[in-house]
C-alpha cells in the first residue's frame, strides 16, 4: 500500500526528469551563481521561478504549451532532494478539512513549511468533481517583485493541476483574486487562453483551497504532531549542501521520507467523540457537543524586542456539558 501510493509522486518526478533531463544540473549552476550573479532570494525557496522558466526555455523563447511546466517543474524538483510524503491521520484529516479559516492569512507563518517542496496525501478528496490523490505545495519568491508566494500542484486523476496564493495580510478570496489577476496579465502577454480565470468564480475557487491550505497552516504551526517510525524524535527539514572537492553540492534523496501527522492528536479526536457519545445517553439537562476546530495565534517575547507570532491549531473541544 505505501509502495504504490508512493509511486504516484515519483512517477510524477521521473516524467519531468525525462522531459528535461538538463534540469538537475542546471539547478546546481543556479544555485552556486545565489548571491553573486543572481539575487540571494530567501532560503525558504529552493529556486526562484525565473530559473525553473530559463530552464525550461533553456535560456530562449518560451516553446509553445510548454509554460505550465515551469510550475511542474519547480515543485517537482524541489521535492526531489527531500521526497518528504506526509500522510495525516483520518480523522485529524477531517478536522482539519472542516476548519473555518477567517480573517486575514497569517502569512509569516506559511514561510516555515517543514521542507521545500512537500507531498500531502488526501485520500478520498476531491478537487471539484475530480478525484485528488495528493497535492505538492511549495513556496515562490518572486525576483522581480519580491512577492512571496505559496503554490499547490494538485495530482488529481485528469492529471497535474496548478493553484497558487499570494501570500500577504488578507483573506484567502483575496489571495485567490490576486493569484487570478496576475494569471490573467501573463496570459495576455503571453497569448495564452486561461480557462480557469475565465470560468471559476473567486469564492467558488477559495473554499476549494481552503482544505489544502489549512493543512499547510497545520505543519507550519509552532509545534505539529509529525511522527518518523523509523526514526523517532526526528522531524523533517531543509537539507544542507554538502561538501565536494567541487565544492558545496546538494544531492537528492535516494527514497521517499514518510511522515505521520496527527497520530496522538487523532487519537485525542476518537476518545473525545466517543466520550460524548457515552455522556449522551441518558443524561439530563444541556448535551455535551464538539466545539469546531479552529486556530489562535499570540505574540510573544518582549514589546520592545524581536517577537514571535505563535500560531497553532486547536482541535474539536467538548462544550456544553462536564464530562
Amino acid at each position: 500500500m505505501q509502495t504504490k501510493t508512493a509511486s504516484r509522486p515519483l512517477t510524477h518526478l521521473d516524467a519531468a526528469g525525462s522531459d528535461y533531463p538538463h534540469a538537475w544540473k542546471s539547478i546546481n549552476v543556479f544555485q552556486k551563481s545565489r548571491g553573486k550573479d543572481l539575487p540571494d532570494w530567501p532560503k525558504w525557496c529552493f529556486l526562484p521561478m525565473s530559473a525553473w522558466y530559463a530552464i525550461v526555455s533553456k535560456g530562449g523563447d518560451m516553446p509553445f504549451g510548454r509554460i505550465g511546466d515551469v510550475a511542474r517543474l519547480s515543485a517537482l524538483g524541489a521535492w526531489r532532494y527531500t521526497k518528504g510524503i506526509y500522510r495525516i491521520d483520518p480523522d485529524m484529516l477531517a478536522a482539519l478539512k472542516e476548519t473555518v479559516i477567517s480573517g486575514p492569512i497569517p502569512s509569516d507563518v506559511l514561510l516555515r513549511l517543514p521542507e521545500w517542496s512537500i507531498y500531502v496525501e488526501t485520500p478520498g478528496w476531491r478537487w471539484f468533481d475530480i478525484p485528488m490523490f495528493g497535492f505538492f505545495v511549495h513556496l515562490e519568491w518572486d525576483v522581480r517583485t519580491e512577492r512571496n508566494e505559496l503554490r499547490f500542484l494538485l495530482d488529481t486523476a485528469d492529471g497535474l493541476r496548478i493553484q497558487i496564493l499570494h501570500i500577504g495580510p488578507w483573506t484567502v478570496s483575496e489571495a485567490v483574486s490576486k493569484a487570478m489577476s496576475e494569471a490573467k496579465r501573463n496570459s495576455s502577454l503571453l497569448k495564452i487562453i486561461s480557462d480557469i480565470a475565465d470560468t471559476l468564480v473567486t469564492q467558488t475557487l477559495a473554499e476549494q483551497i481552503q482544505p489544502m491550505l489549512a493543512i499547510v497552516m497545520y505543519l507550519c504551526s509552532d509545534e505539529p504532531d509529525i511522527d518518523d517510525d523509523r526514526l523517532p524524535g526526528s522531524s523533517p527539514k531543509i537539507p544542507t549542501p554538502t561538501k565536494t572537492k567541487h565544492g558545496f553540492r546538494l544531492f537528492p534523496a535516494d527514497k521517499p521520507h514518510f511522515w505521520t501527522v496527527g497520530t496522538n492528536l487523532g487519537q485525542q479526536l476518537r476518545n473525545t467523540i466517543s466520550n460524548v457519545e457515552l455522556s449522551e445517553n441518558g443524561r439530563k439537562g444541556p448535551k455535551p457537543h464538539l466545539r469546531r476546530a479552529h486556530w489562535h495565534g499570540v505574540w510573544t517575547g518582549p514589546r520592545e524586542g524581536e517577537r514571535k507570532f505563535k500560531y497553532n491549531w486547536l482541535p474539536p473541544t467538548v462544550v456544553a456539558g462536564v464530562l
